[in-house]
């Protein structure tokens, strides 16, 4: 099992970013000492009403505060990019890491952005797809022809050599159950989501496995997914911390349009927080902690836990404790038990 923190790094419009960055830089240092194995950020652009920082530079900065992480791009919003500059940073992280990159992709969808890149949302499947062909070859062919609806490669040549082989692992986040059949056929692995409920997640768990024997493909040696998670010494005392900020957090993805991209049947993220919690947050004392993270192998086949810690506005000092107490007493829980 290996453990991750989720940098989400989304802060109210009128904060000082320079310290809430020297903060997160803290906390990219207390990981890698602690002994964690990954760092994720997303990549959203236009987040008024609150601040968040760049994907790509941001991940470049944390892998000099965090030699011995490794570094997640969770998700990279491909059907808006060009494929040679997205294959062009990978490869100069991937370089600049000494092999420490993992590359996470998904479609997106707020319509900000979409409007913002003057990619319609109607194309952003086919978009996705033939993006993700061209940075496959363009990371393992000597030289890439290729054109495609937004783009043409003639002899095309990725600048640097990557690190790992064949290239980074590529993780494709999914929500619709069409999405995760295309997870099982283009990535290395599904990135489980953390909106959706554990009884979701566990029916569409059964669409990725057929998909996967369709094609003939095994499954995934790493699987990942990304919760909600916040430990603290009592059960009272991590909800009472943890669930304001929780509530908050998902209060913002429904601004964003997050409920409209999730699976059908499973879609309300409005709910108080106790009923949105049930099997879907990971928040407690460190034994139940524990438990529930045993329960995502268990029933899913999870073996890599990215944990978001921090909602909007949370004190560092709270997520500098639970980053600690995680580290002491939940994951030799669970990796004892394993």
């Amino acid at each position: 099992m290996q453990f991750g923190v989720m940098q989400r790094g989304v802060f109210e419009w009128g904060d000082d970013m320079s310290a809430h960055f020297a903060e997160l830089m803290e906390q990219a240092r207390v990981l890698d000492r602690l002994g964690y194995d990954s760092i994720t950020t997303g990549s959203h652009f236009s987040t008024f009403p609150h601040r968040e920082f760049m994907q790509v530079p941001y991940l470049c900065r944390v892998m000099a505060e965090a030699p011995n992480v490794r570094l997640n791009a969770g998700i990279v919003l491909l059907s808006l990019h060009n494929p040679l500059e997205v294959a062009e940073n990978f490869a100069a992280m991937d370089v600049m890491s000494g092999g420490r990159v993992i590359f996470g992709c998904a479609l997106g969808y707020r319509d900000v952005e979409y409007k913002g890149f003057g990619v319609r949302k109607g194309e952003g499947v086919a978009r996705f797809e033939e993006n993700l062909e061209a940075i496959k070859r363009l990371w393992t062919e000597e030289k890439v022809s290729m054109k495609g609806s937004h783009f043409e490669l003639d002899e095309a040549v990725v600048s640097l050599p990557l690190v790992q082989t064949p290239h980074p692992p590529i993780w494709i986040g999914a929500n619709a159950d069409n999405a995760v059949r295309r997870a099982a056929r283009l990535g290395d692995c599904w990135y489980l989501n953390p909106h959706q409920n554990l009884p979701t997640l566990s029916r569409q768990m059964d669409l990725y496995r057929a998909e996967l024997d369709k094609l003939g493909r095994p499954f995934p040696a790493e699987l990942p997914i990304r919760r909600e998670v916040f430990c603290a010494p009592s059960h009272d005392q991590a909800i009472e911390i943890a669930a304001p900020y929780i509530k908050a957090q998902y209060d913002l993805y429904k601004t964003w349009g997050q409920d409209k991209a999730m699976a059908k049947g499973d879609q309300d993220i409005t709910m108080d927080y106790e009923d949105l919690a049930r099997d879907r947050f990971i928040v407690g004392d460190p034994d139940e902690v524990a438990e529930e993270m045993l329960r995502y192998h268990q029933v899913l086949g999870a073996n890599h836990i990215i944990m978001s810690v921090q909602g909007v506005g949370m004190p560092q000092a709270q997520v500098l404790d639970t980053f600690q107490l995680m580290a002491e007493e939940v994951f030799p829980k669970v990796r004892r038990a394993l």
